[in-house]
């Protein structure tokens, strides 16, 4: 314990010294004994000139981004490596994909990919305890989490330098062979029922359910949700068979970053997986996603609640498709921050809601959703709905602003420099491109594409995508307490969220 001690002290001490470091070449001024005296007979420093308006400043063209080139190896087993060194702090950072996910699940069994996630982690090894692996590693100060999402499974290690060895071993033996104690399974079936108890409480999370039924369908991979009845029929040999048909090395990618020498470094991880053999993986076929534009109203009643979440919109895009750089400059401009036309019109303007935001959203492999959403009081409700459609038939219309044009590119290419913050941003998303089949230099693409953004591509992909009088509206509150009759909308459709009860 005085070793971990010891260690963490040693590594915060590393840390505010680079902090003072930082601070000392940037932050500091001279006092006025210590300022350069001018020379005699120089003239002063002329005074920067001033602007009398915000909008005449002058920038000067952002520097290009260096990356650093990551290394890919495929090992003799077939697991793929993303390797990047980095000597900044004396650390090492893993992070693994595998192949799998909540959209290879049974029907009758929701919930298993998740279970199969968070116990493998707590329920330790065939040889350790999860117990005895927290104390394993909290001795070194080190972590290691495993999880199943739902297109992808995943797990990471964080450990000193010096541990690294103990730490990949321990990773290792968690992604090769997990125990599924029974208490373990049990304790997290005893927190899914909890969330599956209290997933009515928060009105946000309400409209964010329902809304993504209302797109994909309730039975949907992209959309379904865990019951008590899905719960109760996984069993541990469930969990073990999950595990057995995804966790192999060939369908595995792992990335890894940190004070590492990068030769070294791949020896290291084909040693700690040297006894996981390569296997026959099938992938159980998921049903594309099926979408017929329509206009729905629907409600779902919460009484005790003095407002209304709104959400609306249709089905969106995947990111490969081409009008995908276009729909980023139309959604700056549409709903993304405080310059966005909703945020302008909605809430500022017209005063009718607390939040107001909206997206045309892209997933890498299925089709995301065009979602506006707001937050409003109960007197304003159906005035703020029409606002929004509004402000998407607009859209559509006719060309944006110079102005409004400029400002959405400037948003996104000014923070595009916070896609490379760190090493493990920049490992970690070229093996999710690898993942997902992207080339490499995507980020790099969409940066040079957003530029030659026109008013016209905006306009063009707007028409293209946005369907203002085939929305589906959905509001989460009191639909008796409204400005007007929600009906006024359409026929609304009175959503049950009654959750069934466990058997007894």
């Amino acid at each position: 314990m005085r070793d971990t001690l010891t260690k963490r002290i040693a590594l915060v001490l590393t840390l505010a010294a680079l902090v003072a470091g930082c601070s000392g070449t940037t932050t500091s001024r001279p006092t006025p004994a210590a300022a350069p005296a001018v020379a005699s007979g120089a003239a002063p420093a002329a005074a920067p000139e001033r602007v009398a308006d915000y909008q005449q400043l002058k920038y000067p063209k952002l520097r290009d981004i260096k990356i650093p080139d990551v290394e890919r190896v495929t090992l003799p087993n077939g697991m793929q490596l993303f390797v990047l060194e980095d000597h900044e702090l004396p650390l090492i950072r893993v992070s693994a994909v595998i192949r799998t996910g909540s959209i290879y699940e049974p029907a009758d069994k929701i919930g298993l990919a998740s279970l199969t996630g968070t116990v493998m982690r707590t329920g330790g090894t065939t040889s350790k305890t999860g117990d005895e692996l927290d104390e394993q590693l909290e001795q070194i100060a080190a972590s290691v989490e495993t999880g199943i999402g739902r297109s992808s499974g995943g797990a990471s290690m964080s450990v000193l330098k010096e541990d690294v060895d103990t730490g990949l071993s321990v990773l290792a033996d968690v992604l090769m062979n997990p125990a599924f104690r029974e208490d373990k399974i049990e304790l997290a079936k005893i927190s899914a029922r909890t969330g599956i108890a209290r997933r009515n409480d928060n009105p946000s999370g309400i409209a964010s359910r329902e809304y993504g039924k209302l797109i994909y369908g309730s039975d949907s991979v992209y959309a379904r949700q865990v019951e008590y009845a899905t719960l109760d029929n996984i069993t541990r040999d469930d969990l073990v068979a999950f595990h057995r048909k995804y966790y192999h090395p060939n369908n595995t990618m792992l990335a890894v970053w940190g004070d590492f020498d990068t030769k070294q470094m791949i020896a290291k991880i084909k040693e700690a997986f040297k006894d996981w053999p390569r296997a026959e993986v099938g992938l159980p076929p998921v049903a594309p996603v099926q979408y017929e534009f329509r206009p729905t109203v629907n409600a779902v009643v919460k009484s005790d609640i003095n407002q209304s979440v709104i959400r609306l919109g249709h089905i969106g895009v995947v990111m490969n498709d081409p009008d995908y750089y276009s729909l980023m400059v139309m959604n700056e401009i549409l709903g993304s921050g405080f310059t966005s036309r909703l945020f302008k019109n909605v809430r500022s303007r017209q005063g009718l809601a607390y939040s107001v935001w909206g997206v045309l959203r892209a997933d890498y492999d299925h089709p995301e959703m065009f979602i506006l959403t707001c937050q409003t009081k109960l007197k304003s409700t159906v005035h703020a709905i029409e606002a929004m459609v509004e402000e998407v038939r607009k859209m559509t219309q006719e060309e944006v602003t110079d102005e409004e044009l400029a400002l959405a590119k400037d948003s996104f290419l000014n923070s595009f420099v916070f896609n490379f913050q760190s090493e493990g941003q920049i490992v970690n998303r070229l093996m999710t491109y690898a993942y997902y089949g992207y080339p490499a230099d995507f980020l790099q693409k969409t940066k040079e594409n957003v530029e030659k953004v026109t008013k016209a591509d905006v306009l063009r992909v707007a028409k293209a995508h946005l369907r203002p009088d085939q929305v589906q509206i959905l509001v989460v509150g009191r639909p008796d307490d409204l400005d007007k009759p929600l009906s006024t909308l359409g026929t609304v459709n009175a959503i049950d969220i009654t959750i069934p009860a466990p058997k007894q």
